[in-house]
C-alpha cells in the first residue's frame, strides 16, 4: 500500500487450508505413500501450504502443461502415480495419471477429466477410496482363488460320483 508514492506496508492474502486436507495427507503418508503438491501457485505459497500439510515435495509456479511434464517425471521416480485436482489448469494432469481423482466441488473440465469424482469436496475421502479400491481387489482375488478351487477340485469328484453312480453306460 502507498499513499502519494510513498511506501505504507502490504497486504497479504492466503487461501485457507481445506478442512481435513492435514489429516488426509497424514492418512496417505502413514499409509506409505509419497505425497507431492503441484501447484501454479508461487513458490513462497506453496512452501508455506506444503509446511502446513506435511507433503513430501512441492513444485511451484507450473503452468498445465509443465504440471503434466512433473507428473510424468514422479511416474519415472516413483512409479504409478494418483493425480487429485479441481480445476481447470488440473486436467491434463488428471487424463494422465494412472489414477486421476476430480474433486466434486470442481470445474466440470476437471470432473470430465477424472477417472474418480469425489462427489462431496472432503479430501479426507482420498484415502477412504484407495481403501475400497484394495478391498475390492482382495475380495476380487479371493473370489477368483475360489473358482478355480472349486473347477479345478469339484468339477473332477463330480465328475467322479458322476461315473460311480451311473456307469460309463449313457443311453
Amino acid at each position: 500500500v502507498a499513499a502519494e508514492g510513498v511506501y505504507m506496508g502490504h497486504i497479504q492474502i492466503s487461501d485457507t487450508l481445506k478442512e481435513g486436507a492435514a489429516d488426509a495427507v497424514g492418512k496417505l503418508k502413514s499409509s506409505g505413500y509419497h505425497t507431492a503438491m503441484l501447484t501454479g501457485d508461487g513458490a513462497e505459497t506453496a512452501e508455506t501450504v506444503a509446511g502446513q500439510l506435511g507433503l513430501d515435495s512441492v513444485y511451484a509456479g507450473l503452468l498445465p502443461h509443465e504440471k503434466l511434464e512433473k507428473l510424468q517425471a514422479i511416474r519415472r521416480k516413483n512409479g504409478a502415480v494418483m493425480f487429485v485436482g479441481d480445476g481447470i489448469n488440473d486436467a491434463p494432469a488428471l487424463t494422465r495419471a494412472d489414477i486421476g481423482m476430480a474433486i466434486g466441488a470442481g470445474t466440470d473440465v476437471a470432473i470430465d477429466a477424472a477417472d474418480v469424482v469425489l462427489m462431496k469436496s472432503r479430501l479426507t475421502d482420498v484415502a477412504a477410496v484407495i481403501r475400497l479400491s484394495r478391498a475390492t481387489l482382495t475380495n476380487i482375488h479371493q473370489n477368483l482363488f475360489w473358482a478355480f478351487f472349486y473347477n479345478v477340485v469339484g468339477i473332477p469328484l463330480a465328475a467322479g460320483a458322476f461315473i460311480a453312480l451311473f456307469g460309463w453306460e449313457l443311453e
